[in-house]
């Protein structure tokens, strides 16, 4: 499904998920607040907090967590005032490992205890792809992130475990070597590259028929080339089983107000504390 993001390229996070609050922005966020962070959404019952805080400390490439909620859904280091309740244009809603619901405001939900935890997300290397002259095809053509469950396992934490989630953008080789020198600079973003060529060697039977978002035009001479995604938590929410968990709907993310060039000596800085 194609979508318009030039009206929000220019506006500022705050804007933008206002209009998301009020309900007028239903449709994937990558492209918009240029020069912004997108981060990715898991909200859980206080049972599964830890095992899963676990699970993403384990994994640091799918799962870079950028910040984690707790008291109310009120976020403040990656974006003041922000509410992930509310901020984020599509959440998914899964009842004991089971997608149920997709709904676009989900405070009705959220109860004393839960945990939220916003994730670090593609979408935030992009820009500096773009700038270095690397076609990103998804917002090229208007439309979803292509995002494949893999053969490339994760490690286990508690009830939590599953395949790594990748998304795919394609590209010519010369521009592959580029981009991944660019992201392996971005740990908190996913990184480098986990695979670049045939889709098959890492479990994807047809690259064409994403599990996630939407397929994407490949040209004569590209090659998909595969990163870390931060759907891979759902996955890992179907074999945990919680009574519930909220997450961001793929490619619908929370826009923080930390930019994109000063997210990683941020998050490096947090960390020293």
């Amino acid at each position: 499904m194609a979508f318009d993001i030039t009206p929000y390229i220019n506006v500022s996070p705050a804007e933008v998920r206002a209009k998301i609050r009020k309900g007028e922005i239903d449709f994937p966020t990558a492209g918009m607040c240029r020069g912004y962070a997108q981060a990715n959404l898991v909200i859980l019952p206080p049972d599964y907090a830890a095992d899963f805080k676990e699970f993403a400390q384990r994994n640091p490439f799918p799962c870079p967590i950028l910040e984690i909620i707790e008291g109310t859904p009120k976020t403040h280091a990656m974006g003041e005032g922000g509410d992930i309740t509310t901020d984020i244009p599509r959440y998914r809603i899964y009842r004991d490992g089971v997608f149920t619901d997709e709904l676009t405001d989900v405070s009705d939900y959220w109860k004393d205890g839960y945990v939220g935890f916003l994730i670090g997300c593609s979408f935030s290397f992009e820009e500096a792809l773009i700038a270095a002259g690397v076609e990103v095809r998804h917002i090229t053509q208007g439309c979803n992130v292509p995002m494949y469950k893999t053969n490339i396992a994760t490690v286990q934490a508690g009830p939590f475990s599953g395949p790594m989630v990748c998304s795919m953008r394609p590209m010519t080789p010369e521009n592959a070597q580029i981009a991944k020198a660019i992201t392996e600079k971005m740990p908190n973003v996913h990184g480098a590259p986990v695979h670049m060529g045939d889709p098959a060697e890492i479990g994807i039977a047809d690259v064409m028929k994403p599990d996630y978002g939407d397929a994407v035009e490949i040209h004569p001479g590209e090659i998909p080339v595969f990163w870390p995604c931060g759907v891979t938590p759902q996955a890992a929410v179907e074999n945990a089983k919680p009574p519930i968990v909220i997450t961001h709907a793929p490619g619908h993310m929370f826009i923080t107000d930390v930019k994109n060039a000063e997210l990683n000596d941020y998050l490096e800085a947090q960390k020293q504390k």
